[in-house]
């Protein structure tokens, strides 16, 4: 363990964006085998689309995880530290910026991947819903990562926390109109 705790602190960037995309992915898997996500019709497998679930992992890959981690770094060098009130301060921001940025970048950007005629249909049924549900579930989850997880694991983190929201969006996309 020490020696994959070693690598990872040697080469955070891949370590992170890595786990955060494979937990992203994931998160389509589960919300799919457990939640009853609907197989896109002539899909090759009648439970799991994996179309689906490699658009989920392609959005996650190229933004989620890159914005987290450099988003992550960037509050840390504006708000170093983690007293109560640069803690509640990164929080804040985080709701404020990072958090309509991700959630407009989910439902966007797997509406250009499916070839969708408007690419923001999804984005204005789903953006207050998801973001207002954010909101609550955020705010706690990032106070403790910016209290108890050392920068060089948050992303990473932030992965392992977001895959319970993403299943969430995952769900609503699926199904809520």
């Amino acid at each position: 363990m020490n020696r994959a705790w070693a690598a990872f602190k040697a080469h955070p960037y891949i370590g992170n964006v890595l786990g955060y995309t494979a937990l992203f992915a994931s998160a389509d898997l589960i919300q799919q085998s457990v939640l009853g996500g609907k197989p896109a019709a002539g899909s090759a497998s009648a439970g799991i689309d994996w179309r689906q679930t490699a658009r989920v992992a392609t959005v996650g890959f190229c933004f989620h995880a890159n914005f987290n981690y450099h988003w992550l770094r960037w509050l840390e060098r504006m708000l170093p530290g983690g007293g109560v009130r640069v803690v509640a301060g990164k929080v804040v921001l985080d709701q404020l910026i990072g958090a309509p940025l991700t959630i407009s970048a989910f439902y966007v950007g797997l509406s250009v991947l499916e070839h969708k005629d408007d690419p923001l249909e999804d984005w204005r049924q789903k953006f207050w819903t998801s973001y207002k549900a954010g909101v609550v579930y955020w705010s706690t989850m990032q106070a403790v990562n910016f209290t108890l997880v050392p920068p060089v694991a948050r992303t990473a983190f932030l992965g392992v926390i977001a895959l319970t929201f993403t299943v969430f969006l995952c769900h609503l996309k699926q199904h809520h109109t």
